[in-house]
């Protein structure tokens, strides 16, 4: 027996046993994994569907929905090209379903929560391909998400949060099965074959961009990881992976060159208004601590951190064990080969985790945002995307033990401890809506009419028989803060000012101006200095007087603003360079104003001007002198 074992294995029965590998790879999961990740996955949609709702920010995208439907372009306000959306997929995704009979909120927010779910489902999956296959699988990081209650929030809410998981497990999921090989791999020596082709891998993560900027990370890395799988051995090999990087980066490149011409920035109004580029890590860290403090997510962080490095341990120890029983070194091609393999998958699991990290620090450093928990969710997400699930061992025993009474006390006790809005200016949004509206599952924009300031708003602007713009009056009446209505030129469209955008957007006609003093859709507020220790995502606060100069109002004092700050405001609109930014956004679009538009876009995106119109008169004066 000793002299049979001592003779080196022939090169055909070197390849049997990762080809015998391979069809156990492609073998459907035992019935207990089936079950039980499918039954994971079907809970979370029912936490979803128990907390749907359509947010005010919801209704923002759909209020530019319904221009594009009316002939009036991607545009918030008609005649006034500003990006008020982050996300430019969901955009798109949303404009068939708003021809679609029935309410386009609903549709927003049943799709929303149908790409939730069946992001976990790619998730898991993923997960299970790379750590589990031919063995009984449990969820271990798809328990945080069915534990924490931001991720049933904004699984609906009508924003892009579903579809940027989507993204996320989509796209892993894609480079987790092409860094499978297929049992034929070993037929020919040198051949290098993976399941499908590699070219909807590269387009998919270049998709990352359109769903959030900020994803744009997530996509870089993941690329790094497809271009470790391609492994390129000559020259052949590397034109391919060159072609296979201009395929990720084309649908971000051809959109950002229509940004610059057509809106004149380099990014969306959203990141001026919150100062995307500004460091704050105090106000960061007080979000990110907001969140981990309140669901302890340091438990599920050291648990699943464990667990997966005792899987690489042993994963490592079995591999060299099989080198050396197999004396794979007299075989340098398929040593070369399963070192490459190594690498990909290595790859493969690291970059979601890396990305994920990414996003939390990217977030921590431009303060957060005024959602409790929402901008973290999809880096929370991705970095759990290789542990989503996780194969039962004994090593894996105690940790999954751990985190199934994790998930069962949060998910059923930790909430924030604040109702509405905190001190530091973080919203348990859900629960501040639905509780203003006092309807638990406001799903349609006739269900923001109980909104206690806007629907009065917009009715007063509906009934004036000349154009006039909306503003709150300063103070508060004996009901709270009261509208006032402030005349402007005969053909200046009405508007309505108003921070809840969304909700004034859907409760208006197209034709009203509907802009914000924050600056998300109004060009001039995006542009000014921000309010010192402002509240996160509204660090800004366009005064009122520059919205009535805009409409060409020369109104005197009244409640909202006074004559001498408009007739200020109006002399800083004659300022060159904000008669420039109002002429990006409002001139006639032609091939002159979209090359103007681009060559123009990165000193326009660095504007920055006094909010106060008085200083910014006198800013104006003095650079043209």
């Amino acid at each position: 027996m000793s002299e049979t074992t001592s003779v080196p294995p022939s090169p055909a029965r070197v390849r049997e046993f990762p080809a015998d590998l391979a069809r156990r790879a492609r073998r459907r999961p035992v019935t207990v994994t089936a079950v039980v990740l499918t039954l994971t996955v079907v809970v979370y949609g029912v936490l979803v569907w128990q907390r749907r709702w359509i947010s005010d920010d919801g209704l923002i995208f759909l209020r530019t929905v319904r221009q594009i439907l009316d002939g009036h372009g991607p545009v918030f306000n008609i005649g006034e090209r500003v990006e008020t959306n982050t996300s430019t997929l969901w955009t798109l995704v949303l404009i068939p379903l708003s021809v679609l009979p029935g309410r386009p909120e609903i549709a927003a927010l049943v799709v929303g929560g149908l790409l939730s779910v069946v992001a976990l489902g790619f998730a898991v999956d993923g997960a299970r391909r790379l750590t589990g296959l031919g063995r009984v699988v449990v969820p271990a990081g798809a328990l945080v998400v069915i534990a924490l209650p931001p991720f049933w929030d904004f699984g609906t809410s009508g924003l892009e949060t579903g579809l940027s998981f989507w993204w996320l497990a989509f796209s892993w999921w894609l480079l987790v099965r092409r860094s499978q090989r297929e049992p034929r791999l070993f037929a020919a020596e040198g051949s290098r074959r993976r399941p499908g082709a590699a070219w909807p891998v590269a387009l998919a993560l270049g998709l990352g961009p359109l769903v959030r900027p900020d994803l744009a990370l997530v996509a870089a890395l993941g690329g790094l990881a497809l271009a470790v799988l391609e492994q390129p051995r000559d020259r052949r090999g590397v034109t391919r992976l060159v072609g296979l990087g201009a395929i990720c980066v084309t649908p971000a490149l051809v959109y950002e060159v229509f940004r610059a011409g057509y809106y004149g920035l380099l990014v969306p109004s959203t990141a001026l208004a919150k100062e995307a580029g500004v460091a704050r890590w105090g106000r960061g860290y007080s979000y990110l601590r907001d969140t981990v403090a309140t669901y302890w997510l340091l438990v599920p962080a050291l648990v699943l951190g464990a667990a997966a490095l005792l899987l690489v341990a042993q994963r490592v120890s079995r591999s060299s064990w099989w080198a050396r029983r197999h004396d794979v070194a007299g075989e340098p091609d398929v040593r070369r080969t399963r070192a490459w393999d190594r690498a990909g998958t290595v790859a493969v699991a690291v970059a979601p985790v890396l990305a994920g990290v990414g996003m939390l620090g990217y977030v921590t450093r431009v303060g957060g945002d005024f959602m409790h928990a929402r901008m973290l969710l999809p880096a929370i997400f991705c970095v759990l995307l290789p542990v989503m699930a996780l194969p039962v061992r004994r090593l894996t025993v105690a940790p999954l033990v751990v985190l199934v009474v994790w998930a069962g006390i949060v998910g059923t006790t930790a909430r924030p401890n604040y109702h509405g809005i905190s001190a530091s200016g973080i919203a348990d949004e859900r629960g501040f809506y639905t509780q203003l509206l006092g309807n638990p599952h406001p799903l349609t924009a006739d269900d923001y009419r109980a909104h206690p300031y806007v629907a009065g708003g917009a009715a007063l602007v509906a009934k004036s028989p000349r154009p006039v713009v909306a503003l709150m009056a300063r103070g508060t009446g004996p009901a709270g803060p009261e509208w006032d209505l402030v005349p402007l030129a005969p053909d200046s469209p009405s508007g309505l000012v108003f921070l809840n955008l969304g909700a004034a957007g859907a409760l208006t006609p197209l034709d009203v101006r509907v802009t914000d003093t924050v600056g998300l859709a109004d060009p001039l507020a995006a542009h000014t200095t921000n309010v010192p220790d402002g509240r996160t995502g509204h660090d800004k606060n366009l005064p009122a007087a520059w919205f009535v100069a805009a409409g060409g109002g020369t109104a005197g004092d009244s409640r909202a603003v006074s004559g001498e700050d408009v007739a200020a405001a109006s002399r800083a609109l004659r300022c060159p360079a904000i008669v420039e930014l109002r002429d990006s956004v409002s001139a006639p679009m032609t091939w002159t104003r979209f090359r103007d538009n681009l060559l123009g876009a990165p000193a326009r995106t660095d504007l920055r001007f006094p909010r106060d119109p008085v200083l910014a008169e006198v800013a104006c004066t003095s650079s043209v002198r």
